[in-house]
């Protein structure tokens, strides 16, 4: 019986914090074990090219087994690769987060580079530990290449772990991890993941079909084939209600990554079934953005824009990411800082060559690397729209159709500091050219005379184009942009302008239609009837800040104006927001009124002869005011009530 070694005291703590800390998901164990495998397999491929030894990848291959009885409760992982010898055992396994691969890479760095086809993708130590968070015991049988002897490390975790030796016909490496029970509940009945204990349903790691999704999820392109004896069940011919049971050695991963191809070797069909299998979408992706970046970071990108979003894209609930690939092995499902919020309908994946398997969350979150792969992401996405904008006009509008709320939200939520990126990607329709425009296309179109660009803003196109303030900018000729989302408005302000030129709501009250002369005209009239206005400003109390003549309306009696940075448009949206605490964003508004408009004479009779009735009349059209610019009056009924008064009298 072989003495039994202690594990250094930092050690031990840091096995105890591997186990029941580290990783999130204790499925991880078997990637980080088939990455180790990898690595072995790579060391001797690099041993034979570099001694002339004559081995060939294809000769390469890891080997699971499964043993779900009930006594032996066993997976094994077993490789043809390097092997250890019995001091690489205790180096490597004897003191955790020692790495026989970091020393590996670091030993023979030059030589690595030069061969393009060979990477190091784990770090035996850690990952390796991960293998206690399923197993009580975990025993390594090794031979190193080249040696006769083998040896056998076996430990049950913190107690320590014994070296001994042992048969084994050839060079490589075997791990058999004996599989943890389930732990029972009080009950008594065995807990499945759901009610006491750790939570974790151990008996899945002994189950082909959960073998299988763990590899396709982060290791299906491993380099090596990596091959378990799998049940097959084939129905009998002569009686279908009954079936036969094969055993047969089936390969589980597809080795190649279709982003590590050259772009020359795929089709359209390759990309497009690619994304439907790897991001379950029944649809063909709009755009799709396959890269290879190398210098400060180095990295391959498969990125997809889809056509539709995912049910739950416009909820809390939705979780934006990239999948996070560390030389073919997936390292993270979503990986959110790969993404900038306005980008988040992106879908695909980055593969890095400069980032460690065994990193954290945490860990990302602050790693360079990790900060310059998302900067040139974003650059990427931004360049493809831009083309799609510029070469594919209808595909661009079918984007903005479904995604381009993230993007004008991607403005306004940063207080505008994305602003040079993003605002040659919007576009909005437009009253002259009845269809989208950019705010380039806008700018060129303007007249001469033309100070600002124009907007309005409503529910509907047939909304805005009822509003008072339209037909009168229409009359100058200025070209109006529609905003018909809750957050245009808000984009535009912190886009404040565009080509130097001011964004000015054609509902403001600051709307400068005017020749000098007009603009004499009125202030005189207003100046003239102020008694008149003070009296129907007492009777809308603090509903509007002021009541005046106008020259910008045509046809229309009265409309409301915004007079500060809130619009009353952004009130509307505003006020439909959930969580306000009982506190609402008012408007200062303005209630403006025709000066040609008939309605003048009678406000100004009924000054002279019936001031309660002007106050009536004030209310009223104020109400026809908010009704234009579609905003609900908070009590119907007393409106209705005042008009039917003014009919049957």
């Amino acid at each position: 019986m072989p003495a039994k070694k202690q594990f250094k005291a930092e050690s031990k703590r840091l096995l105890e914090l591997m186990i029941n800390s580290i990783y999130t998901h204790k499925e991880i164990f078997l990637r980080e074990l088939i990455s180790n495998a990898s690595d072995a397999m790579d060391k001797l491929y690099f041993k034979s090219l570099s001694e002339n030894i004559g081995l060939s990848r294809g000769e390469f291959e890891i080997f699971i087994a499964v043993d779900n009885n009930s006594e032996s409760r066993t997976l094994t992982i077993t490789d043809n690769g390097i092997g250890m010898t019995k001091d690489e055992l205790e180096q490597n396994l004897g003191v955790i987060a020692k790495s026989g691969t970091l020393q590996f890479s670091k030993d023979n760095e030059d030589a690595i580079k030069s061969e393009e086809d060979m990477s190091v993708i784990g770090q035996f130590g850690v990952g390796f530990y991960s293998a206690f968070m399923v197993a009580s015991k975990v025993e390594v049988k090794s031979r190193a290449y080249g040696e006769k002897e083998a040896y056998l490390w076996s430990s049950s975790g913190t107690d320590g772990y014994t070296i001994e030796p042992c048969e084994k016909e050839s060079h490589g490496t075997e791990i058999k991890l004996f599989i943890k029970e389930n732990v029972e509940n009080e009950d008594g009945e065995e807990n499945t993941g759901v009610v006491a204990g750790d939570g974790s349903d151990y008996n899945e790691f002994l189950l082909e079909y959960k073998i299988r999704s763990i590899i396709k999820k982060y290791s299906d392109y491993i380099r090596y084939p990596i091959k378990m004896e799998c049940v097959k069940r084939e129905r009998n011919e002569e009686n279908p209600d009954e079936y036969t049971e094969t055993k047969e050695v089936e390969t589980l991963n597809s080795m190649i990554p279709i982003w590590k191809k050259n772009k020359s070797e795929l089709k359209d069909e390759d990309y497009n079934e690619f994304y439907k299998s790897k991001f379950h979408d029944y649809t063909e992706p709009l755009a799709r953005i396959h890269s290879k970046t190398e210098g400060t970071a180095t990295y391959s990108a498969l990125l997809f824009i889809p056509q539709k979003p995912p049910y739950d894209f416009y909820t809390k609930e939705y979780e934006k990411g990239l999948q996070l690939y560390s030389n073919g092995v997936m390292i993270m499902e979503k990986c959110g800082d790969l993404l900038p919020d306005y980008f988040s309908f992106a879908k695909g994946l980055v593969d890095s060559e400069d980032l460690s398997l065994n990193i954290s969350r945490e860990m990302l979150q602050h790693d360079r690397q990790l900060k310059i792969i998302a900067r040139s992401i974003e650059r990427s996405i931004k360049n493809e729209l831009k083309k799609m904008l510029s070469n594919e006009r209808e595909k661009y509008e079918e984007f903005w159709k479904t995604f381009g709320v993230q993007l004008k939200f991607g403005i306004y939520n940063t207080f505008g500091s994305n602003k040079e990126s993003l605002q040659d990607l919007l576009i909005f329709h437009s009253s002259s050219e009845e269809k989208f425009t950019t705010l380039d296309e806008y700018v060129t179109r303007m007249k001469e005379e033309q100070k600002n660009i124009y907007y309005a803003s409503g529910e509907s196109i047939a909304r805005i184009n009822s509003l008072p303030q339209v037909e009168a900018v229409k009359d100058k000729g200025f070209e109006i942009l529609y905003l018909t989302d809750n957050v245009d408005e808000f984009c535009l302000q912190m886009l404040v302008n565009y080509n130097e030129k001011q964004f000015m709501s054609v509902q403001s009250a600051d709307l400068d239609l005017e020749t000098e002369e007009e603009k004499e005209e009125i202030k005189k009239k207003n100046t003239d009837n102020k008694a008149l206005f003070d009296v129907m400003k007492e009777a809308l109390s603090e509903k509007v800040q002021d009541v005046r003549f106008s020259q910008k309306l045509k046809t229309h009696p009265v409309c409301i104006s915004g007079a500060g940075a809130l619009s009353v448009e952004m009130e509307k949206v505003l006020a439909a927001m959930p969580d306000t605490g009982g506190q609402k964003a008012k408007a200062d508004k303005i209630l403006e009124i025709n000066a040609a408009h008939p309605i003048c004479d009678k406000l100004q009779f009924l000054y002279d002869n019936d001031k309660e009735l002007l106050k009536t009349y004030a209310d009223i059209l104020y109400s026809q005011a908010l009704l234009i610019e579609g905003i609900n009056l908070e009590n119907p009924a007393e409106f209705v009530g005042k008009i039917t008064d003014l009919i049957t009298k």
